[in-house]
Protein backbone atom coordinates (compact mmCIF):
# COMPACT_ATOMS: atom_id res chain seq x y z
CA UNK A 1 0.00 0.00 0.00
CA UNK A 2 1.50 3.38 -0.62
CA UNK A 3 2.00 5.82 1.57
CA UNK A 4 -1.21 8.80 2.23
CA UNK A 5 2.13 11.51 1.86
CA UNK A 6 5.05 10.92 0.05
CA UNK A 7 7.98 12.49 1.10
CA UNK A 8 7.85 14.93 -1.87
CA UNK A 9 4.31 15.83 -0.89
CA UNK A 10 5.05 16.63 2.81
CA UNK A 11 7.78 18.88 1.72
CA UNK A 12 5.41 21.41 -0.75
CA UNK A 13 3.13 21.19 2.34
CA UNK A 14 5.18 22.23 4.83
CA UNK A 15 6.84 25.26 2.70
CA UNK A 16 3.55 25.99 2.23
CA UNK A 17 2.71 26.65 5.91
CA UNK A 18 5.50 28.74 6.25
CA UNK A 19 4.97 30.94 3.44
CA UNK A 20 1.22 31.22 5.06
CA UNK A 21 2.63 31.90 8.42
CA UNK A 22 5.13 33.86 7.13
CA UNK A 23 2.54 36.14 5.32
CA UNK A 24 0.09 36.06 8.62
CA UNK A 25 2.99 37.60 10.56
CA UNK A 26 3.97 40.32 7.86
CA UNK A 27 0.96 41.23 7.93
CA UNK A 28 0.15 41.38 11.39
CA UNK A 29 3.64 43.51 11.87
CA UNK A 30 2.42 46.09 9.00
CA UNK A 31 -1.15 46.62 10.67
CA UNK A 32 0.40 47.74 14.46
CA UNK A 33 3.28 49.81 13.16
CA UNK A 34 3.39 53.41 12.12
CA UNK A 35 5.51 52.99 9.34
CA UNK A 36 5.19 52.33 5.54
CA UNK A 37 4.83 48.58 5.01
CA UNK A 38 7.99 46.86 3.67
CA UNK A 39 8.81 45.84 0.29
CA UNK A 40 7.87 42.29 0.55
CA UNK A 41 4.88 43.20 2.67
CA UNK A 42 3.57 45.22 -0.07
CA UNK A 43 4.25 42.22 -2.65
CA UNK A 44 2.37 40.37 -0.45
CA UNK A 45 -0.60 42.42 -0.06
CA UNK A 46 -0.49 43.19 -4.25
CA UNK A 47 -0.88 39.55 -4.52
CA UNK A 48 -2.84 38.82 -2.00
CA UNK A 49 -5.55 41.64 -3.86
CA UNK A 50 -4.90 40.00 -6.80
CA UNK A 51 -5.55 36.78 -5.98
CA UNK A 52 -8.84 38.03 -3.99
CA UNK A 53 -9.73 40.36 -7.81
CA UNK A 54 -9.21 36.48 -9.93
CA UNK A 55 -10.98 34.90 -7.65
CA UNK A 56 -13.97 37.72 -6.70
CA UNK A 57 -14.33 37.95 -10.90
CA UNK A 58 -16.07 34.74 -11.63
CA UNK A 59 -17.58 34.70 -7.86
CA UNK A 60 -19.37 38.22 -8.87
CA UNK A 61 -20.19 36.57 -12.91
CA UNK A 62 -22.29 33.61 -10.87
CA UNK A 63 -23.64 36.40 -8.61
CA UNK A 64 -24.90 38.84 -11.42
CA UNK A 65 -25.46 35.67 -13.67
CA UNK A 66 -28.22 34.02 -10.83
CA UNK A 67 -30.06 37.71 -10.66
CA UNK A 68 -29.84 37.87 -14.39
CA UNK A 69 -31.86 34.44 -14.55
CA UNK A 70 -34.16 35.29 -11.93
CA UNK A 71 -34.90 38.58 -13.43
CA UNK A 72 -35.38 36.88 -16.79
CA UNK A 73 -37.34 34.03 -14.45
CA UNK A 74 -39.89 37.19 -13.37
CA UNK A 75 -40.21 38.98 -17.01
CA UNK A 76 -41.18 35.39 -18.58
CA UNK A 77 -43.95 34.83 -15.99
CA UNK A 78 -45.16 38.53 -16.48
CA UNK A 79 -44.73 38.47 -20.25
CA UNK A 80 -47.03 35.01 -19.89
CA UNK A 81 -49.77 36.96 -17.62
CA UNK A 82 -50.07 39.63 -20.23
CA UNK A 83 -50.36 37.40 -23.51
CA UNK A 84 -53.14 35.49 -21.62
CA UNK A 85 -54.67 38.80 -20.90
CA UNK A 86 -54.50 39.70 -24.42
CA UNK A 87 -55.52 36.26 -25.58
CA UNK A 88 -58.80 37.05 -23.42
CA UNK A 89 -59.88 40.28 -24.38
CA UNK A 90 -59.01 39.36 -27.81
CA UNK A 91 -61.68 36.45 -27.15
CA UNK A 92 -64.02 38.72 -25.74
CA UNK A 93 -63.79 41.24 -28.80
CA UNK A 94 -64.30 38.75 -31.06
CA UNK A 95 -67.51 37.54 -29.30
CA UNK A 96 -68.92 40.90 -29.27
CA UNK A 97 -68.42 41.61 -32.52
CA UNK A 98 -70.14 38.13 -33.60
CA UNK A 99 -73.04 38.55 -30.74
CA UNK A 100 -73.11 42.94 -32.84
CA UNK A 101 -73.42 40.43 -35.93
CA UNK A 102 -75.58 37.81 -35.04
CA UNK A 103 -78.37 40.88 -33.28
CA UNK A 104 -78.35 42.67 -36.46
CA UNK A 105 -78.79 40.20 -38.79
CA UNK A 106 -82.05 39.23 -36.45
CA UNK A 107 -83.30 42.11 -36.32
CA UNK A 108 -82.97 42.32 -40.21
CA UNK A 109 -84.49 39.04 -40.44
CA UNK A 110 -87.60 39.89 -37.90
CA UNK A 111 -88.07 43.69 -39.70
CA UNK A 112 -87.57 45.36 -36.59
CA UNK A 113 -85.85 48.52 -36.44
CA UNK A 114 -85.76 49.71 -32.48
CA UNK A 115 -85.42 47.29 -29.44
CA UNK A 116 -85.73 48.57 -26.13
CA UNK A 117 -82.03 48.22 -26.17
CA UNK A 118 -80.83 50.46 -28.64
CA UNK A 119 -79.97 53.91 -27.60
CA UNK A 120 -77.58 56.69 -27.82
CA UNK A 121 -76.26 58.60 -25.01
CA UNK A 122 -76.06 62.93 -24.63
CA UNK A 123 -73.97 64.02 -21.98
CA UNK A 124 -74.45 66.68 -19.93
CA UNK A 125 -73.50 68.91 -17.18
CA UNK A 126 -75.16 69.42 -14.27
CA UNK A 127 -75.87 73.26 -13.60
CA UNK A 128 -77.80 73.58 -10.73
CA UNK A 129 -78.66 71.72 -7.76
CA UNK A 130 -81.16 73.69 -5.02
CA UNK A 131 -80.08 72.65 -1.28
CA UNK A 132 -84.05 72.63 -0.59
CA UNK A 133 -84.68 70.08 -3.62
CA UNK A 134 -81.49 68.73 -3.35
CA UNK A 135 -81.97 64.56 -2.67
CA UNK A 136 -85.39 64.98 -5.34
CA UNK A 137 -83.45 67.36 -8.35
CA UNK A 138 -80.80 68.71 -10.58
CA UNK A 139 -80.74 71.16 -13.28
CA UNK A 140 -78.77 69.85 -16.75
CA UNK A 141 -77.25 71.89 -19.46
CA UNK A 142 -79.38 70.08 -22.27
CA UNK A 143 -82.74 71.11 -23.78
CA UNK A 144 -84.35 70.60 -26.50
CA UNK A 145 -82.20 72.32 -29.06
CA UNK A 146 -79.94 68.95 -28.26
CA UNK A 147 -82.97 66.67 -28.68
CA UNK A 148 -83.56 66.03 -25.19
CA UNK A 149 -87.45 65.03 -24.39
CA UNK A 150 -89.32 64.47 -21.51
CA UNK A 151 -88.82 60.88 -19.32
CA UNK A 152 -85.75 59.82 -20.97
CA UNK A 153 -83.88 58.18 -18.72
CA UNK A 154 -80.54 60.17 -16.77
CA UNK A 155 -77.42 58.07 -16.50
CA UNK A 156 -74.79 59.35 -13.72
CA UNK A 157 -71.37 57.81 -13.39
CA UNK A 158 -72.41 54.24 -12.29
CA UNK A 159 -76.10 53.79 -13.46
CA UNK A 160 -79.43 54.96 -13.25
CA UNK A 161 -80.06 58.19 -11.28
CA UNK A 162 -83.07 59.76 -12.48
CA UNK A 163 -85.55 60.78 -15.73
CA UNK A 164 -86.44 63.99 -17.70
CA UNK A 165 -89.23 65.72 -15.87
CA UNK A 166 -89.19 69.26 -17.73
CA UNK A 167 -87.74 70.16 -20.53
CA UNK A 168 -86.64 73.76 -22.20
CA UNK A 169 -84.60 74.46 -24.50
CA UNK A 170 -80.92 75.01 -23.42
CA UNK A 171 -81.54 73.25 -19.95
CA UNK A 172 -83.51 70.29 -18.55
CA UNK A 173 -84.80 68.99 -15.30
CA UNK A 174 -83.91 65.65 -13.61
CA UNK A 175 -86.37 63.86 -11.38
CA UNK A 176 -83.65 61.69 -9.17
CA UNK A 177 -84.34 58.34 -8.16
CA UNK A 178 -84.01 59.43 -4.47
CA UNK A 179 -87.17 61.48 -5.19
CA UNK A 180 -89.88 60.52 -2.68
CA UNK A 181 -93.03 62.81 -3.84
CA UNK A 182 -96.51 60.68 -4.58
CA UNK A 183 -96.37 62.21 -7.86
CA UNK A 184 -93.12 61.24 -9.22
CA UNK A 185 -92.82 58.87 -12.17
CA UNK A 186 -91.53 54.86 -11.44
CA UNK A 187 -89.70 52.90 -13.22
CA UNK A 188 -89.92 49.04 -14.33
CA UNK A 189 -87.21 47.10 -12.81
CA UNK A 190 -85.63 43.49 -12.80
CA UNK A 191 -84.04 41.22 -10.55
CA UNK A 192 -81.31 38.88 -12.22
CA UNK A 193 -81.16 35.98 -9.61
CA UNK A 194 -77.87 33.84 -9.05
CA UNK A 195 -79.91 31.17 -10.13
CA UNK A 196 -80.79 32.97 -13.57
CA UNK A 197 -83.95 33.82 -13.13
CA UNK A 198 -85.75 37.15 -13.40
CA UNK A 199 -87.80 39.24 -10.96
CA UNK A 200 -89.88 41.99 -12.39
CA UNK A 201 -90.92 44.99 -10.12
CA UNK A 202 -91.06 48.37 -9.67
CA UNK A 203 -89.65 51.57 -7.82
CA UNK A 204 -92.01 53.05 -5.25
CA UNK A 205 -89.67 55.53 -3.69
CA UNK A 206 -86.27 55.64 -1.73
CA UNK A 207 -85.41 54.60 1.82
CA UNK A 208 -83.52 58.15 3.15
CA UNK A 209 -82.71 57.06 6.63
CA UNK A 210 -81.15 53.76 5.01
CA UNK A 211 -79.95 55.12 1.43
CA UNK A 212 -81.99 52.45 -0.40
CA UNK A 213 -84.35 52.21 -3.38
CA UNK A 214 -86.93 50.54 -2.85
CA UNK A 215 -88.81 48.11 -5.01
CA UNK A 216 -92.57 46.42 -4.58
CA UNK A 217 -95.05 45.32 -6.89
CA UNK A 218 -93.45 41.70 -6.97
CA UNK A 219 -96.10 38.78 -7.70
CA UNK A 220 -92.81 36.18 -8.26
CA UNK A 221 -91.75 33.96 -5.71
CA UNK A 222 -88.31 32.79 -7.26
CA UNK A 223 -85.91 33.71 -4.31
CA UNK A 224 -84.02 36.73 -4.32
CA UNK A 225 -80.08 37.72 -2.48
CA UNK A 226 -78.35 39.91 -1.83
CA UNK A 227 -76.00 40.97 -4.17
CA UNK A 228 -78.13 40.00 -7.08
CA UNK A 229 -77.85 43.01 -9.98
CA UNK A 230 -81.18 45.27 -10.63
CA UNK A 231 -81.34 46.96 -13.95
CA UNK A 232 -84.29 48.98 -16.14
CA UNK A 233 -87.07 46.33 -17.34
CA UNK A 234 -87.84 48.05 -20.19
CA UNK A 235 -91.81 47.01 -19.78
CA UNK A 236 -93.76 50.52 -20.97
CA UNK A 237 -91.39 50.70 -23.69
CA UNK A 238 -90.34 54.06 -22.43
CA UNK A 239 -86.99 53.33 -20.94
CA UNK A 240 -84.58 51.18 -22.56
CA UNK A 241 -83.90 48.05 -20.74
CA UNK A 242 -80.52 46.77 -19.51
CA UNK A 243 -79.85 50.37 -17.20
CA UNK A 244 -77.88 49.29 -14.51
CA UNK A 245 -79.61 50.60 -11.33
CA UNK A 246 -78.12 48.68 -8.42
CA UNK A 247 -77.36 45.61 -6.26
CA UNK A 248 -79.60 44.20 -3.53
CA UNK A 249 -79.07 45.38 -0.03
CA UNK A 250 -81.86 43.51 2.01
CA UNK A 251 -85.63 41.69 1.46
CA UNK A 252 -87.92 41.99 3.92
CA UNK A 253 -91.92 40.10 3.62
CA UNK A 254 -94.70 41.41 5.46
CA UNK A 255 -96.28 39.48 8.37
CA UNK A 256 -98.40 37.58 6.05
CA UNK A 257 -95.69 36.53 3.12
CA UNK A 258 -97.69 37.93 0.87
CA UNK A 259 -95.67 40.83 -0.69
CA UNK A 260 -92.04 41.27 -1.13
CA UNK A 261 -90.47 44.82 -0.56
CA UNK A 262 -86.65 45.02 -1.71
CA UNK A 263 -84.19 47.53 -0.40
CA UNK A 264 -81.43 48.76 -3.44
CA UNK A 265 -77.71 49.66 -2.92
CA UNK A 266 -77.87 52.79 -5.69
CA UNK A 267 -75.35 52.44 -8.12
CA UNK A 268 -74.46 56.08 -7.98
CA UNK A 269 -73.79 58.40 -5.05
CA UNK A 270 -77.18 60.43 -5.23
CA UNK A 271 -75.13 63.63 -3.06
CA UNK A 272 -72.26 63.62 -5.87
CA UNK A 273 -73.86 64.10 -9.64
CA UNK A 274 -71.01 66.24 -11.59
CA UNK A 275 -71.55 65.06 -15.05
CA UNK A 276 -74.52 62.66 -16.28
CA UNK A 277 -75.56 60.61 -19.70
CA UNK A 278 -79.39 60.72 -21.30
CA UNK A 279 -80.04 57.71 -22.84
CA UNK A 280 -82.24 58.47 -26.38
CA UNK A 281 -83.87 56.46 -28.83
CA UNK A 282 -82.74 55.62 -31.88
Amino acid sequence: MKKIFSSRRLVVAVIIAIITIGVITISSQSNQSQKEPSIPSRIISDITGWMSDVVAIPIGGVHNGFNSLENLMSTYTENQKMNSQVDELAQAKVQLQVLRSENKALKEQLNIDNTLTDYTVVSASVISRSPVNWQSQLIINRGTNAGIRKNMPVMGSGGLVGRISQVDTTSSKVELLSDNSQLSDRFAIRIATSNNQVVDGIITGFDQSKNRIVMEDITSDVEIKKGDLVTTSGLGGVTPAGLFVGKVGSVKTDDYGLSKKVYIKPSTDFNNIPVVSIAMPK
